[in-house]
């Protein structure tokens, strides 16, 4: 009888007039469609950018940082004892200065950082990401390596010259104004964010200068540690390793990338659960639309219920028929959405640059990653298909049990 009752779900499943589904099975399985692959793609985009901001914004952004507002003399030392944490992977001197970056074509804000470039390719990902050039090509003097999209701002290139501005204040007999310095542009590097856009690199040994201290002194210390969200108390416990010697006659304060970019990852979070939410009243309402096919398929099949009752189809069997037609329903919908959502996540780029074509407008350079990047969840996807299938299935199971109350000589006596 299971087969019979999986027969004849086939065949209420279908239009009356031959076609493949009918009006309210479309509907049901459109809405259980739409449901999936908006909640896949959302989804996969949003876990996309959370991994790039930690692989990429956090590869270049300190984990942590310490930093102190006078000279921290003998940094190597420091650096050295640093590096014996275990949670630690490496450490370097750093200097941070804002300034002004000014070419013959225009000008801009930016944030220049003094690293050092021998150990940068073992705290950073920027050496994996030149676009033209080398970050040990900062050992030549009066160097600077840019982003690629401030270069086109400023419509330079590699071999040009550029001039920095600093807030620092230079003392002269003529009087006091912030210091400026002629930079040759040795390299490019392109992360494709919004560090591309305001952030410049010039070697620890050039910040030394600008900032007026010896070459065995450095304002910070930045750690990469291997636990980007304990990274300030790695970063703590670090510190009390070093010899009471080497920081006694100075103010420390240890910083990690949660006070400067932590907010976008608990932004991220709480958007993800926030849309999740959301998407999924789509979901219900697809449900709600299954359980309008099954209610509407147990009306208009009494007479045949009745029949079946009358030649001994128990309850049981009978309810299998409907529960089978939502079953179907359900996994068609969330196939098919599975499909669309994996589809569209993928080509979701492409159809962005489409839309900017057609715009003739950009419509993500103001934002912090400028294009879609997505990361498939195996273990969310089947949450969400699981979940979409419970729901559709309650749905079903509903109105089914409807067929309990129908009366076989009721519903003959009238035919």
């Amino acid at each position: 009888m299971s087969s019979l009752s999986l027969n004849l779900a086939f065949r209420y499943l279908r239009s009356n007039r031959g076609g493949v589904f009918s009006f309210t099975s479309f509907l049901a399985i459109l809405g259980l469609i739409i449901g999936v692959s908006s909640l896949i793609i959302v989804m996969s985009v949003m876990n996309g950018f959370e991994r790039e901001l930690q692989n990429k914004i956090l590869g270049v952004v300190p984990h942590a940082i310490i930093k102190s507002d006078t000279p921290i003399q003998d940094y190597e030392l420091i650096v050295d004892q640093l590096n014996q944490s275990d949670s630690v992977i490496s450490s370097a001197p750093y200097i941070e200065l804002q300034g002004l970056i000014s070419s013959n074509e225009s000008s801009r804000g930016v944030n220049i950082v003094g690293i050092d470039e021998v150990l940068e390719s073992s705290i950073s990902i920027l050496p994996d990401n030149m676009l033209v050039g080398d970050i040990k090509d900062l050992k030549q003097d009066n160097s600077i390596i840019i982003g690629s999209w401030l270069a086109s701002h400023l419509n330079i290139n590699i071999g040009d010259s550029v001039s920095i501005t600093t807030s620092d204040i230079k003392t002269t007999l003529l009087g006091s104004f912030p210091q400026s310095i002629k930079l040759k542009v040795v390299g490019l590097y392109e992360l494709r964010s919004e560090l591309d856009q305001a952030l410049v690199l010039i070697s620890h040994s050039l910040a030394q200068k600008i900032k007026i201290i010896d070459s065995s002194s450095t304002y910070s210390i930045r750690l990469k540690t291997d636990d980007l969200f304990m990274a300030d108390k790695i970063a703590r416990d670090a510190f009390y390793t070093i010899e009471d010697n080497l920081i006694s006659n100075n103010y420390f304060e240890v910083v990690t990338w949660k006070s400067t970019h932590g907010t976008l990852f608990e932004a991220i979070k709480f958007e993800k659960i926030l849309i999740g939410l959301m998407l999924f009243l789509i979901i219900g309402v697809a449900s709600i639309l299954v359980l309008s096919t099954i209610i509407m398929t147990v009306k208009s099949k009494e007479r045949e219920i009745g029949i079946l009752k009358t030649i001994g189809a128990n309850d049981s069997q009978l309810i299998k028929i409907f529960l089978f037609q939502g079953i179907l329903v359900s996994s068609i919908g969330i196939f098919f959405g599975l499909i669309l959502g994996l589809v569209i996540t993928v080509n979701l780029d492409s159809l962005v640059a489409l839309l900017e074509t057609i715009n003739n407008r950009g419509m993500l350079d103001a934002y912090f990653i400028n294009y879609f990047p997505y990361h498939f969840d195996v273990i969310q996807i089947i949450w969400i298909c699981f979940i979409s299938f419970i729901f559709s299935l309650l749905s079903s199971l509903i109105p089914s049990m409807r067929v309990n109350r129908l009366d076989p000589i009721e519903i003959l006596r009238h035919e």
